[in-house]
């Protein structure tokens, strides 16, 4: 049985689950952040790292590994124990995104932290795409 291209499309279509029809861009969220003294504060933490659906603590530890400060989170916000101007801070989260969150294969942001064989991994639900967590050094 012979098929044309448009029929395995609308069939292909139907199969795919309600969140990936969505057309919404994904946008990475901006820190709202300001200096107090040596402090820096991240005022929308929690907000962000619900957006990427990880644990802020993870987050948390990926920011202060690459700011190479200590810092701490309590519950709403992080505490950065060094001045950071706010661009530094989104360029970070940025790479954090790209790393831990957007699909190295399709650049969805439908990610989750699983295992595989024992090992952790990054495995996307939109396409089935997965590769190993980095430790975050």
């Amino acid at each position: 049985m012979e098929f044309k291209y448009e029929e395995l499309l609308d069939r292909a279509w139907k199969y795919l689950p309600e969140k990936l029809k969505n057309p919404s861009r994904f946008r990475i969220p901006e820190a709202i952040s300001f200096v107090e003294g040596n402090q820096t504060i991240i005022k929308n933490f929690n907000e962000i790292a619900n957006v990427f659906g990880r644990e802020p603590r993870h987050l948390l530890l990926f920011l202060i590994k690459e700011l190479a400060a200590p810092g701490n989170y309590d519950g709403k916000r992080a505490i950065i124990n060094r001045a950071v101007r706010r661009e530094v801070i989104n360029k970070k989260i940025e790479t954090y995104a790209k790393e831990y969150v957007l699909c190295h294969e399709c650049g969805r942001p439908d990610t989750r932290f699983t295992e595989l064989e024992g090992e952790k991994i990054v495995k996307c639900d939109a396409c089935g795409g997965w590769w190993p967590l980095r430790k975050i050094k």
